[in-house]
């Protein structure tokens, strides 16, 4: 029988963050790198927690070699050959450490995968794209993935970029032999999901870092089209207090306009926070620049969307439709002039509620119930 959740459920844009008495002279003070230890793959990760997410506009190699720099991370797309990846570890083998290797559940995803690992033993992080994170063939997948990477950490990302028709892993990966990489320390992120139970059951099936949000990216149009869907606030609040009593981490994905949203998934519990679309528009993205009416623009396209389809796939399947949306967006330059808005805003925030470190955010953070952002004056057509 259908029925009502009443709860009232909250997203980034009905919140303020409460400012708090602070002992802070300067946001330079602020320390934003954070040190990780993961549940299953029993393994460390230092840097600054926030994520490129692994479409194929944004998650590119020229991304990561700039944000390494800062260390911070890069979820690598998963339709770079072999080749491209070995190029990429001799000319920037000091980014290994902060970038992913991505894979779908698709034989050949998961042997293409496998031979990036061998090839380039640095690589320490699986994220794994799944269209769905609550289906059951999802946590064997995780399963077998753990148990032929005991020690990598894995990123759990069931993204409706899974459009192709190849065969599933489950019937190869048990027994194929040249699957067997004898890789150590590679840590494993899974999801996307957004209920505390199916949090839990990623983590105990092996993931590492669970990958929060269903919908609320800006071209992603599962909502629309589906109707399912979970306001991103709450979500990350209450996924994080289930990962966290397992000793698990999360990723907030999607949902941030600004830095201030990147503030609030942090203070909301977050570990990490992925981003596409405030990194969307740059010249370390995949495209070329158009000029439209004296603009220049980039394109920026959901994995989902009737675009990615027919790049990678040659279409839509019959039996589905496209889940993202194509948009041009300003070009922006360099994306280091991103990167520094983003940190500077962060560090900011730290300073308001007096948290010295960003691991103290969630801790010194009190949401308030808001009906409007900020002044709107200058931003009215």
């Amino acid at each position: 029988m259908p029925r009502i959740d009443a709860d009232l459920k909250l997203d980034f844009q009905d919140v303020l963050l409460r400012p708090k008495r602070s002992s802070l002279r300067s946001r330079a003070e602020v320390d934003l790198e954070r040190t990780f230890t993961f549940r299953n793959s029993k393994q460390t990760y230092s840097g600054i927690p926030i994520i490129v997410a692994n479409m194929d506009t944004v998650g590119t190699f020229e991304m990561a070699a700039v944000m390494s720099q800062h260390s911070m991370f890069t979820a690598i797309h998963k339709h770079y050959t072999l080749d491209d990846w070995k190029l990429f570890a001799a000319n920037h083998p000091k980014c290994l450490q902060h970038v992913a290797v991505s894979s779908g559940s698709g034989k050949n995803d998961v042997e293409k995968m496998s031979s990036v690992l061998e090839a380039v033993p640095q690589i320490k992080f699986i994220c794994l794209d799944v269209a769905n994170g609550y289906s059951e063939h999802f946590v064997e997948f995780v399963k077998l993935v753990r148990d032929r990477f005991p020690e990598h950490t894995i990123m759990l990302e069931p993204v409706s970029a899974q459009f192709h028709k190849g065969s599933s892993v489950l019937s190869h990966l048990g027994r194929t032999a040249d699957l067997r990489v004898e890789h150590l320390g590679i840590f494993s992120m899974a999801g996307n999901v957004v209920t505390g139970e199916m949090v839990e059951e990623l983590i105990i099936s092996g993931a590492d870092i669970i990958k929060v949000g269903v919908g609320p990216g800006s071209v992603c149009t599962t909502r629309t089209k589906t109707g399912v869907g979970y306001p991103q606030l709450s979500a990350v609040i209450e996924c994080g207090d289930s990962a966290h009593g397992l000793k698990g981490h999360i990723i907030s994905d999607g949902g941030c306009t600004c830095p201030g949203d990147v503030a609030k998934a942090f203070g909301a519990g977050a570990d990490f926070v992925m981003l596409g679309g405030m990194f969307a528009g740059h010249t370390e993205c995949a495209g070329e620049v158009i000029e439209r009416n004296g603009q220049k623009l980039k394109l920026f396209y959901g994995m989902s969307s009737e675009m990615a389809m027919k790049k990678h796939a040659g279409g839509v399947a019959e039996y589905r439709a496209s889940e993202g949306k194509t948009v041009e967006v300003p070009y922006k330059g360099d994306v280091e002039n991103t990167i520094l808005d983003i940190l500077g805003g962060l560090r900011s925030t730290c300073t308001y509620v007096g948290a010295t470190k960003l691991k103290e955010l969630s801790k010194r953070a009190t949401f308030i119930r808001v009906t409007q952002q900020h002044d709107t004056l200058f931003s009215r057509p």
